[in-house]
């Protein structure tokens, strides 16, 4: 069953409908590693659902972001990409390059443990950008 259907399945059930537009940035972001712009993101899904306006892809992003479907990230120019919010991972991002490094979520699961347990806060988002120096840049600073 293709993970689409089961987002489907999961708006239904909160009360939501699934209309094409939801279904092709899905589809989009699923079936892709990579981070898109919402420019990228309308020049796609206006080749899949034709008369689709700007606006609209803008507020199914906000949607989907606020149902925890879709998740933003930061860029190091400070524009917001958008990708898949099922797989929990962070991102590191070299500031001089910007080589992006994937960080799974395990790897930093005590500093959120720590964090919870220190200030009370039940942290209900999983998500960090981390910005400094790959070694390769590192090595050509020094």
């Amino acid at each position: 069953m293709p993970c689409t259907h089961h987002l489907s399945e999961e708006l239904r059930s909160r009360g939501f409908r699934m209309t094409p537009q939801r279904m092709a940035i899905l589809r989009l972001l699923h079936d892709s590693p990579r981070h898109f712009s919402p420019v990228e993101i309308y020049a796609h899904v206006r080749q899949v659902v034709p008369g689709v306006t700007e606006a609209t892809v803008y507020r199914t992003l906000e949607f989907l972001a606020e149902n925890d479907i879709v998740m933003p990230s930061l860029q190091p120019d400070g524009h917001l990409v958008y990708e898949d919010a099922s797989h929990a991972h962070h991102h590191m991002i070299c500031r001089a390059c910007g080589q992006e490094l994937e960080v799974e979520h395990e790897m930093v699961q005590g500093l959120y443990n720590q964090l919870e347990a220190k200030t009370g806060f039940k942290i209900n988002t999983s998500h960090l950008t981390f910005f400094g120096l790959c070694s390769n840049c590192q090595k050509s600073q020094s």
